[in-house]
């Protein structure tokens, strides 16, 4: 009989996406929903999440006790962000367009020709993908100005300014999303 142990196997680090995996209502009444990293306050994750992925040093919003909910430091905040996240974008956009005339070569090769040809693809495609969540941050732009950004579509209740800093571009609060994702994988499974 052999006496040697067996080393636990590491949990995995996750989808590298960085969202949580959703969970069920059945499993969060049991207790065994969230795990301690994702109990934490979202402050820390958002800090580190959307905020720094725009690099023009947008800090956090400094939350103040009693302060009301989409008072207009708040609204001149998210329409920075909002503002700058679309610029940066467009500046993408643009050079993709010049990128892609100054490399458009025929080769005489078929190889080169269908190798330019995918990179053009992957590229456009993503593109594409920018251009509707451009649609999307001038939507929110719209509701800004409106009074209607910050609060879900669906149940009305204010989404939260971590959250929103997290996704400016947030619809529904974290309740009815999870809600909604549950409805979907239930619809494609």
């Amino acid at each position: 009989m052999s006496t040697t142990k067996k080393t636990p196997r590491p949990a995995p680090a996750g989808n590298g996406s960085g969202t949580r995996k959703v969970r069920s209502p059945k499993t969060l009444k049991k207790g065994k929903g969230l795990s301690q990293s994702a109990a934490r306050p979202l402050k820390d994750q958002a800090d580190r999440s959307f905020l720094s992925t725009l690099g023009e040093g947008i800090a956090p919003y400094p939350l103040r006790e009693g302060e009301s909910y989409m008072n207009s430091a708040q609204k001149n905040h998210f329409q920075r962000i909002l503002t700058i996240w679309k610029q940066d974008l467009m500046e993408e956009v643009d050079r993709t367009v010049h990128h892609m005339q100054d490399e458009a070569m025929n080769f005489p090769d078929p190889n080169d020709r269908a190798t330019q040809e995918s990179e053009f693809s992957l590229e456009l495609r993503t593109r594409d993908r920018e251009r509707k969540l451009i649609r999307k941050i001038d939507e929110a732009l719209l509701r800004l100005e409106t009074d209607e950004y910050g609060y879900c579509e669906r149940c009305g209740i204010e989404i939260g300014i971590r959250r929103l800093e997290a996704r400016p571009i947030a619809t529904q609060c974290i309740d009815c999303k999870t809600i909604e994702e549950i409805r979907e994988k239930q619809l494609s499974g």
